[in-house]
């Protein structure tokens, strides 16, 4: 990489905001080369630009919660970070819409958004997601029952793209939707809901994956925004259900729910310290399994066939969308085996089995889901 560059980087973001990468900055076991850190829409179309001229490639970064998701990068000349493309403005209360630097941590969006009485209805489990590396790969929570994806709350996106010029998508004719944006989007309006009066998490406890069904159907009928599931390799499962609204409503519809599921059901004013989290860490294979809600417990003993031991999952019960973990330390051979025998009966059910993150030296060999270049 020239002195030309790098000075041209510095002139762009500051002094204190271009850097050689360290040992921080690896993508896939591998350092990156360099890592600018720009401040405005139009310096992140500039550092696009010279890269672009350069024959550079560039990796936007948030917190790098997800930074290794999909398939593994064997070069990152330039990493992209969004830290000082944060804050929020033209927050419109009644018309319930606010512009938001996808930099922002979601987090600090929602303590914000909740002085004015406010949230976005997003609950993304990568506690330090950006709004963009939420947008990036639509990642959700236990709200999307409910609420759906993230990307259904925007209304319109800034970004710049890969050559560096300036745009601007709200989904019309002609103009680009948020999954077809190659480059950095740089700010997002969003659409807002107010913050319920209350919640309550009703839990039960399964004895078998096969108590799903039988639990899960009934729970929709007392309208939750969110049905989860907690299936550990040992031990008992949970299923919770998420009600929310007003004070006296949400203690009526839960005690209705207790009712159905019966005495060992209870409610709390807070979440189960596992809801909104990931079963998988970094040394783990993490998989998304998806079939319909009916078809979860099949799902579940299928993988455990599989694999030829208990697996955990956690996710969407309602939605019979999970997470499930297997160990790092398999052979990239012996995953794929476990994969290609899972694939053939998801797709039976309707369903998809895919990796969406591993440890670097697992990725290289692994058939891994993509993962958008968008920001």
């Amino acid at each position: 990489m020239s002195t030309h560059f790098f000075d041209a980087l510095v002139d762009i973001c500051g002094p204190d905001y271009a850097r050689a990468a360290r040992s921080i900055d690896a993508v896939g076991g591998h350092r990156a080369g360099h890592v600018a850190v720009p401040a405005t829409a139009q310096a992140v179309g500039d550092v696009l630009r010279l890269a672009a001229d350069e024959g550079l490639s560039v990796l936007p970064r948030g917190s790098g919660s997800k930074i290794n998701w999909g398939p593994r990068r064997e070069r990152v000349d330039l990493l992209l970070d969004s830290g000082r493309l944060s804050g929020l403005w033209s927050h419109d209360v009644e018309a319930r819409t606010v512009e938001v630097a996808t930099g922002t941590p979601v987090r600090a969006l929602q303590a914000a958004l909740a002085l004015r009485g406010q949230r976005l209805p997003v609950d993304p489990p990568s506690r330090t997601a950006t709004l963009g590396g939420m947008l990036a790969v639509n990642e959700s929570g236990p709200l999307r029952y409910h609420f759906r994806t993230p990307a259904e709350h925007v209304d319109r996106v800034s970004y710049a793209d890969p050559a560096g010029a300036l745009g601007e998508s709200d989904g019309e004719e002609g103009r680009p939707g948020l999954a077809e944006i190659a480059g950095v989007i740089t700010s997002a309006v969003i659409r807002l809901q107010p913050l319920p009066a209350a919640r309550r998490w009703v839990t039960v406890p399964l004895n078998s994956p096969a108590e799903l069904g039988k639990l899960t159907a009934p729970a929709g009928d007392f309208q939750p925004v969110a049905i989860e599931t907690d299936l550990p390799a040992e031990g008992e499962g949970t299923l919770a259900a998420l009600i929310e609204g007003d004070e006296g409503d949400v203690a009526e519809r839960a005690e209705r729910l207790i009712a159905a599921w019966g005495p060992a059901a209870v409610a709390a004013p807070t979440a189960p310290l596992w809801w909104g989290r990931y079963p998988f860490g970094p040394a783990d294979v993490a998989l998304r399994l998806s079939a319909s809600a009916a078809d979860l417990p099949a799902m579940v003993y299928s993988l455990a066939d599989v694999a030829g031991v208990p697996v955990p999952m956690r996710g969407s019960a309602g939605l019979g969308n999970v997470h499930a973990v297997l160990p790092g330390s398999l052979p990239a051979d012996r995953i794929e085996s476990i994969m290609e025998t899972l694939r053939h009966v998801q797709m039976a059910r309707g369903g998809q089995a895919v990796i969406i993150t591993a440890p670097p030296e697992l990725a290289a060999d692994l058939e891994m889901a993509a993962r958008p270049d968008c920001f």
